[in-house]
């Protein structure tokens, strides 16, 4: 692992660690609470794009937020919310609402977090770097999941509700409540470390005062990496890839449940495989794949749409799990290489903030729609296997139009694209 990079990195792979450890830990503790609560099932599908709502309302302004002062004092910012919408949960506000903050929290954490590796890191090491904060995210998603699937099953949580503070009358319970308590301790370590990130010295871009013209600024920015011949192309592959990776997540516990009889706890063992994969399919694209290369894992794509589709054959608990390994191991070899190509592209078209602000915005729009659209079917009986077949069909076809497009660009748009690569294999060395 070690390439050069500095203390500072790492910091900010532990912050970013115990924050996403702590957002999938929370999700599993809200389904728990949910289901507690009697809650319709389209409530806890509901979890994923009501996630999802502020990252596109509030991405015009996250993404100049993020710019307008040292990334470090972003990201705490950005996890005291998070702590907030924790609470919120705990003290009986709506699951649904209080996990709508948490993702305020997370919109705002996200241009912080990847905007800062352009700043900090030369560009010659943005896959590598791309690959090993990937890496730890996915590991922070297996653990979460596994956490928050442990915190609410009948071995820890016996534990965790009779452990009792002197004098206090916390009024907690029940099993995701004591749950709850403790993500939220993690994320004060988050923002524990979120204090220790340097400012990066890169000159600091004021928020516009007038809030329409921060919205036309993004809309311009928005604009202009959809009409970059490369980023276009990247900016789809990403979008594409979190909208459905973002709902999997939640298809994969109601398929287990249905195909192998899992309760909660179980199935978010099997969430954790699909990151395991993601994680090791990550570091390999981090190890192998050169940034002026990363159109070449689009393949890879239509592969993985088409085996997510094989999960409705699936029956066995002994092939469910590295079965939904391998599907984590396309998705995270394909979106390593295509996500630093689009930070890339991003950080030279308008500013590292900006530019995950509008990735941001499209990946979670593709997340708010795709989830919206899953609830909707839910509420009128879609099955677990219908859904995966859906999704499966929609990642295969979409990966093979993102195909053809690029194949267009390069026969249309060559002198263009050749062009930006090589000011990109320029910037690598």
């Amino acid at each position: 692992m070690r390439r050069g990079f500095s203390k500072s990195f790492y910091t900010i792979m532990a912050a970013q660690f115990f924050s996403s450890l702590a957002d999938n830990a929370l999700f599993i503790a809200a389904i728990a609470l949910l289901k507690q609560n009697a809650a319709p099932e389209w409530h806890s599908a509901a979890l994923v794009p009501i996630f999802a709502l502020f990252y596109v309302v509030l991405a015009p302004y996250v993404g100049a937020f993020a710019d307008s002062m040292p990334k470090g004092r972003v990201m705490f910012i950005s996890n005291i919310i998070k702590v907030i919408g924790c609470v919120l949960m705990l003290v009986g506000v709506s699951p649904l609402f209080a996990y709508s903050i948490v993702g305020l929290g997370a919109a705002a954490y996200s241009p912080a977090k990847y905007g800062i590796l352009t700043e900090l890191l030369p560009t010659s090491k943005l896959v590598a770097a791309n690959g090993w904060i990937e890496g730890l995210t996915i590991t922070s998603i297996i653990l979460g999941v596994v956490l928050g699937g442990q915190l609410v099953g009948d071995k820890i949580s016996p534990h965790l509700l009779a452990f009792d503070f002197p004098f206090i009358d916390t009024g907690i319970g029940s099993a995701p409540e004591a749950a709850i308590a403790s993500i939220l301790v993690v994320y004060i370590v988050a923002a524990f470390f979120n204090l220790f990130i340097p400012h990066t010295g890169v000159t600091l871009i004021p928020v516009q005062k007038n809030p329409l013209d921060t919205m036309a600024d993004f809309m311009v920015c928005n604009r202009r990496l959809w009409q970059d011949k490369l980023g276009q192309i990247s900016l789809a592959t990403t979008t594409l890839f979190w909208g459905v990776a973002g709902n999997l997540r939640y298809i994969v516990l109601a398929w287990a449940a249905v195909a192998l009889g899992y309760n909660t706890t179980q199935a978010s063992t099997l969430v954790g495989a699909v990151a395991i994969g993601t994680g090791v399919g990550a570091v390999a694209a981090s190890a192998w794949m050169k940034l002026d290369r990363a159109t070449a894992v689009i393949p890879l794509g239509v592969a993985m749409g088409f085996t997510v589709i094989m999960m409705n054959f699936i029956s066995s608990p002994i092939l469910a799990a590295p079965f939904l390994m391998i599907i984590g191991g396309l998705g995270g070899f394909l979106v390593v290489p295509m996500n630093a190509l689009l930070q890339h592209r991003g950080h030279k078209l308008m500013g590292a903030g900006r530019s995950i602000a509008v990735q941001n915005f499209n990946e979670q729009a593709c997340i708010l729609f795709l989830g919206g659209l899953f609830v909707g079917l839910t509420s009128i009986g879609l099955s677990a296997y219908a859904a995966i077949t859906i999704f499966g069909l929609l990642v295969a076809v979409t990966m093979f139009v993102i195909g053809r497009w690029h194949r267009h660009n390069m026969n249309f748009h060559r002198a263009e694209v050749e062009e930006l690569l090589k000011l990109t294999r320029s910037d690598c060395r």
